[in-house]
């Protein structure tokens, strides 16, 4: 259990004396003071509940391994309608094939995207975004905003192409969007009037050019208000510029966003669900000794996710154009795969086609797929539609029942698999491999 095992790790480096410490959790800074400001505005934690399962609203968000039952459940807000940014929901959530399913019932679904992939090819409308080559960047939300550097810096480029058709910035799309829409992005209706305005005043700037937000200068001021000199100066420094690293002793008794300022190790939420470890565990050893598997995820060296199938040059060798069911030998041997052999591997939800690696590394029992393939259903992706492999993500099992109720993450790694010699060969057509 992943986030119990994090709370674990964060107790011990607390009660050792090390949370705040060099040697042990440092709570890194952005450029500006994000989690207060979300806590002042509410967004961490709402009193709003999902329809499906009665999950407690997040950040604006609910668990997606609700989302197809929020679309298919007959009712009062019934999703109907879906706007999705630069994200591939159908590639990287819960039981893919019943959300595919999902998303073609929708009466709208509007995609901001670079790439016409597995979610924008059931889009009514795609709206194309630019990438961080066709506009002036810096690193930004994870950076910028809640500190998730290991070592600080802030680095600062140039537009290096032009953007072309209608491609526009996000921030731009958004604006416009909200504008037709009637409401305030953010529910500020100071932040859409500046939008506004500044959007005009760059169309008069650049009258032949589509029609957006000036992002150098709001890069700039975002820079100069938090002290951090100008976008001009960081052009300076073409390789980043180092921020003041984080200092130990600057977070206990000045940063924790709860109500009273302390840091709460022991929520009843997690104390509750602490008590059934033994119970899980002991279910778990049963199923080992039973001889079932268990399926986790793997990286490979040539893909990032689901994003750089569609380059030709990290997808052209022999091992690189599918994903693989990679086997201990012990295993491979049990179950009569051998190296280059095809599996079926099912789990409860559904079944996937692979050829089969064996990986000496792996503990026996645990069996590993690298995620991200799969894209057959792809129209705008020319090279990686053609290639094989399968989503792994049709495994995984959605709905309430199937969420870790303290995080609202879907079991995504640990599922338990059943594996056979195939019943036919690999179906390159299929996201299934079947």
């Amino acid at each position: 259990d992943g986030t119990l095992a994090q709370w674990l790790a964060e107790c011990i480096n607390a009660v050792s004396g090390n949370l705040d410490r060099s040697g042990g959790t440092l709570v890194g800074e952005g450029i500006f003071d994000f989690a207060e400001f979300a806590r002042k505005k509410g967004m961490f934690m709402r009193t709003a509940r999902s329809r499906v399962g009665n999950f407690r609203e997040l950040n604006g968000g609910f668990p997606g391994g609700i989302l197809a039952d929020e679309i298919l459940t007959a009712g009062r807000d019934q999703i109907r309608g879906m706007f999705v940014t630069g994200g591939n929901p159908l590639m990287t959530m819960a039981n893919a094939d019943r959300l595919r399913e999902a998303f073609q019932q929708l009466e709208l679904l509007v995609v901001t995207d670079i790439y016409l992939n597995e979610t924008a090819s059931l889009a009514h409308y795609v709206l194309p975004a630019t990438s961080p080559l066709e506009r002036p960047d810096l690193p930004f939300v994870f950076p910028l905003f809640l500190g998730m550097q290991s070592i600080p810096y802030l680095a600062a480029t140039e537009a290096l192409v032009k953007p072309t058709g209608r491609q526009r910035d996000e921030a731009s799309i958004y604006t416009d969007l909200a504008t037709a829409c009637g409401v305030n992005l953010f529910g500020s209706t100071a932040t859409q009037r500046l939008l506004r305005l500044l959007k005009s005043a760059n169309r008069i700037r650049h009258p032949r050019s589509e029609p957006g937000l000036p992002q150098r200068l709001i890069l700039d001021l975002m820079l100069r208000s938090s002290g951090n000199g100008s976008f001009r100066q960081l052009l300076r420094h073409p390789h980043g510029k180092p921020r003041q690293q984080v200092a130990p002793g600057t977070f206990l008794g000045v940063r924790p966003t709860t109500d009273d300022g302390l840091v709460h190790l022991a929520p009843a939420e997690f104390l509750e669900a602490a008590g059934q470890l033994d119970k899980r565990f002991d279910e778990f050893r049963d199923s080992n000794k039973a001889g079932k598997l268990r399926l986790i995820s793997k990286r490979a060296h040539s893909t990032h996710n689901s994003w750089t199938q569609n380059i030709d040059a990290l997808t052209n060798g022999e091992h690189n154009r599918s994903n693989f069911l990679y086997l201990n030998p012990q295993d491979g041997n049990r179950l009569g795969l051998a190296e280059g052999d095809v599996a079926d591997i099912r789990s409860a939800t559904s079944a996937i086609r692979l050829p089969v690696k064996l990986l000496p590394e792996l503990m026996p029992g645990t069996v590993a797929v690298p995620h991200g393939w799969g894209h057959q259903h792809a129209r705008g992706l020319s090279v990686a539609s053609r290639l094989a492999g399968a989503n792994v993500n049709i495994l995984a099992s959605d709905g309430p029942d199937n969420i870790e109720p303290l995080s609202g993450m879907a079991h995504l790694s640990g599922i338990e698999v059943e594996i056979t010699p195939a019943a036919g060969p690999v179906n390159d057509a299929s996201w299934s491999g079947r």
